[in-house]
C-alpha cells in the first residue's frame, strides 16, 4: 500500500501535466496561470515547514501554529492569483 508521502509525491506529476496543458492554451489568464503555478511555492515551502515542525517539535505542520499559518499564506496568495486572473478575464470579456 502506498504510504501518504508516497501519494503526496506522485500527485505532482498530473498537477504538473495540469500546468503544461493550462499554459499552452492562449485563453488561459496569465495571472491565473501565475498563480496556478505559485501553487508550486507553497508546496516547496510546505514540505521543509512539515519538516521543520517534526524536528524541533515533534509535531504535525498543522499543530505548529505560526508555521502553519506562514505556509497557508502562501496557499492564499495563490488562490488570490488564481481569481483576480479569471475575474479580470472575465471582466475584459464583457
Amino acid at each position: 500500500m502506498l504510504s501518504k508521502e508516497s501519494l503526496f509525491a506522485l500527485s505532482l506529476f498530473p498537477y504538473l501535466g495540469f500546468l503544461w496543458f493550462l499554459s499552452r492554451s492562449p485563453q488561459t489568464p496569465r495571472l491565473a496561470l501565475a498563480g496556478f503555478y505559485f501553487l508550486l511555492v507553497f508546496v516547496a515551502l510546505t514540505i521543509p515547514a512539515g519538516i521543520y515542525a517534526q524536528t524541533h517539535y515533534g509535531a504535525q505542520l498543522a499543530d505548529v501554529d505560526w508555521l502553519h499559518g506562514g505556509a497557508e499564506v502562501f496557499l492564499s496568495i495563490s488562490n488570490l492569483l488564481v481569481v483576480l486572473g479569471f475575474a479580470s478575464a472575465l471582466s475584459r470579456s464583457q
